[in-house]
C-alpha cells in the first residue's frame, strides 16, 4: 500500500517523481524487484497483523494537529494509473498543512501531511494491503505524512524515519462524509485525470472514531520503489463505505481495465515487532506503568 506511487511514491501527493510502469498482478509484482532492488529486502510492507501476536503496550497517543480543521488550499484528485489520490496544494508558504507527532514516531519530530490514496478490491473479501487478524478488507485509505527532519523527500526515503503512514481499513455501511470524494470520482475516471475539489472536509471525517488503539511497525512503501522508510500506524476501528460507493471506484480506469485489484501481496514480518497501543485495564488501573514506559528503549525487532 502503500501506493505511494503517485510516481515514486507518491509522496507524489505534493512530490513528484517519473518512474517506470509497474502492474500487480502476481507476475508483474514478483518482477519489481528487477527493477527496484529494495523491493527485495526484509522490511517490506504491507503484513499480516495479529492481535495474538502483537506486543500491547501503553504507548503515547498519537497526536494530530489541524485535522479537525476544513482543508485549505486547492484539493486535487488524481487517477495515476495505480490508484486514485488527494493532493493537497497550498495558496501560500504560510499556510500550515496537518501534521502528527508522539505514538512512537521519532521523538520531537513532526510529521507533515503529502497526500492521501486508496487501495481496492474488486469484491469486498479483498482490497486493502494489510490484513488484521486474518481479514482482507474492500478498501484501505493511506494518509502519508513526511518527517520534516528531512526537507527533501529522496532524503525522508533514504531513512527508515522519513515518513509515516495513517492506513484505516473500510467495511461495507454508509458514510455521507465520505461524498466529497466519492461524488467527484467520476470526473477523474480515465487514468492521468485530475480535478479540483469543490467542497471541503476535515481529514478527521476520513478517519474512525477511536484512533486511540491502533497497530505500529516499520515498514515499507507498498509500491516501487519500495522504500524502507515508513512507520506504519494502522487503526484497529474500520471506517464505513456503502456498496454504491465502492462502486464508484470500483468503474475507475487504469488505461487498459478497471482500476482494482490494487494492492500489493503480503510481504513477510521477519524478526518486526508490532506493538499494539491499547489501554487495558492492566495499565489504567496501575498509572505508574504509563509513566515509567521509556518510548525510546522499545527496540522494533526481536533479537
Amino acid at each position: 500500500m502503500l501506493i505511494i506511487y503517485l510516481y515514486i511514491f507518491l509522496i507524489s501527493c505534493s512530490v513528484k517523481y517519473s518512474i517506470a510502469h509497474f502492474g500487480y498482478s502476481k507476475r508483474q509484482q514478483h518482477l519489481w524487484a528487477q527493477t527496484f532492488k529494495m523491493c527485495a529486502g526484509k522490511m517490506q510492507s504491507p503484513v499480516a497483523i495479529s492481535s495474538k501476536k502483537s506486543l500491547i503496550l501503553p504507548l503515547p497517543a498519537l497526536e494530530m494537529i489541524k485535522f479537525h480543521n476544513l482543508m485549505g488550499g486547492t484539493l486535487v484528485l488524481h487517477n495515476n494509473g495505480h490508484s486514485v489520490s488527494l493532493n493537497f496544494e497550498k495558496q501560500n508558504s504560510d499556510e500550515q498543512l496537518p501534521y502528527v507527532f508522539g505514538a512512537m514516531l521519532t521523538e520531537n519530530q513532526n510529521y507533515v501531511l503529502q497526500g492521501l490514496h486508496f487501495h481496492w478490491g474488486n469484491k469486498n473479501n479483498r482490497g486493502s494491503e494489510h490484513t488484521l487478524n486474518g481479514v482482507s478488507y474492500p478498501m484501505e485509505m493511506h494518509m502519508i505524512f513526511k518527517n520534516t527532519a528531512y526537507p527533501e523527500t529522496a532524503e525522508a526515503l533514504s531513512n527508515e524515519d522519513g515518513l509515516t503512514v495513517l492506513a484505516t481499513f473500510f467495511q461495507e455501511d454508509d458514510n455521507e462524509s465520505l461524498s466529497p470524494i466519492v461524488e467527484s470520482l467520476p470526473v477523474v475516471k480515465w487514468k492521468n485525470s485530475r480535478a479540483n475539489l469543490n467542497v471541503t472536509f476535515t481529514l478527521n471525517s476520513l478517519l474512525p472514531k477511536d484512533t486511540d488503539t491502533f497497530y505500529t511497525y516499520r515498514g515499507s512503501l507498498t509500491t516501487p520503489p519500495c522504500s524502507e522508510a515508513v512507520t506504519w500506524i494502522i487503526f484497529s476501528m474500520t471506517v464505513p463505505i456503502s456498496f454504491k460507493q465502492m462502486n464508484k471506484f470500483r468503474i475507475l480506469s487504469n488505461g487498459e481495465d478497471v482500476l482494482a485489484e490494487n494492492y500489493r501481496k503480503l510481504q513477510k514480518i521477519g524478526n518486526r515487532k508490532v506493538y499494539l497501543r491499547k489501554l487495558t485495564p492492566k495499565f489504567t488501573d496501575n498509572p505508574e506503568l504509563n509513566f515509567n514506559l521509556n518510548v525510546s528503549s522499545l527496540n522494533w525487532y526481536w533479537q
